[in-house]
């Protein structure tokens, strides 16, 4: 078992670190059997399969099992995957793209893909799906109380930075692209704000890795840092609005 949550799109040529651990946690005795979500804005999610599906049959034998988010025809919302999808699997990967889909079409399957992690099957989000992960998901957005906080090339189509209930399976919110996309800035400010008390943003080509959904403690993979913030309560309580919190940094990873 391991819940294994990446900073960004897999790229198995630079960051191979987090496939080799990811399937160290499979059966070897037999064919491991993993769900696959996958959702590509504009086009068939079907395409994106190769980048995911490559490395693990480099690795290890495997039935991957395709869950395909596909938009609406009527209405242009992602249609919500059966929870059937992911029934007799040993793991759940999901993919990179946009936040607010991966949210909308795992919507129905929250509880069993916590029930599948509580009974030992892993769990690898990349980008969006590491977003997704925690029971607090930050899903997009570059402003807290109408200022900038990060690139609105960040946002996700939001404009004030979002935060939703996820799947359950981390104790703490994840931001992605960290030091790449300036993202950073949003972790901090969201937790400044009091939108989250503590928030994981990850560099690309870096994971974390928890033991459960309930440790708060995690390891590192990959050669960037995990940028940790916590909040902090003060003397006389917190902040009062717009001014500056009480935020502490914990940095892990490469350098640290």
């Amino acid at each position: 078992m391991g819940i294994y949550l990446a900073g960004s799109t897999p790229d198995p040529g630079s960051f191979p670190a987090v496939f080799d651990h990811f399937v160290r946690a499979l059966p070897h005795h037999r064919p491991a059997r993993i769900a696959l979500v996958l959702h590509t804005a504009g086009r068939d999610p079907a395409g994106a399969l190769p980048a995911y599906v490559d490395p693990l049959g480099a690795r290890i034998a495997c039935e991957v099992v395709p869950v395909l988010l596909r938009q609406d025809g009527t209405a242009g919302a992602v249609r919500p995957a059966s929870p059937t999808s992911f029934h007799n699997v040993d793991a759940v990967m999901v993919g990179g793209g946009l936040t607010p889909a991966y949210l909308a079409g795992l919507s129905g399957s929250g509880a069993e893909i916590s029930r599948l992690v509580a009974g030992g099957a892993s769990y690898l989000g990349f980008s969006a799906g590491a977003m997704v992960a925690p029971g607090a998901a930050l899903i997009g957005g570059y402003r807290i109380d109408g200022v900038e906080v990060c690139d609105a090339g960040c946002s996700e189509g939001l404009d004030n930075v979002e935060v939703r209930a996820g799947l359950g399976l981390a104790p703490f919110t994840v931001d992605v692209h960290a030091a790449q996309a300036g993202t950073v800035s949003r972790a901090a400010g969201a937790v400044a704000a009091g939108l989250v008390d503590r928030m994981v943003a990850l560099d690309e080509g870096t994971a974390l890795v928890l033991a459960t959904p309930e440790n708060a403690d995690y390891e590192v993979l990959g050669t960037g840092r995990c940028w940790d913030f916590r909040r902090e309560d003060v003397a006389g309580g917190l902040p009062a609005r717009g001014a500056a919190a009480v935020v502490s940094l914990h940095m892990a990873g490469h350098g640290t």
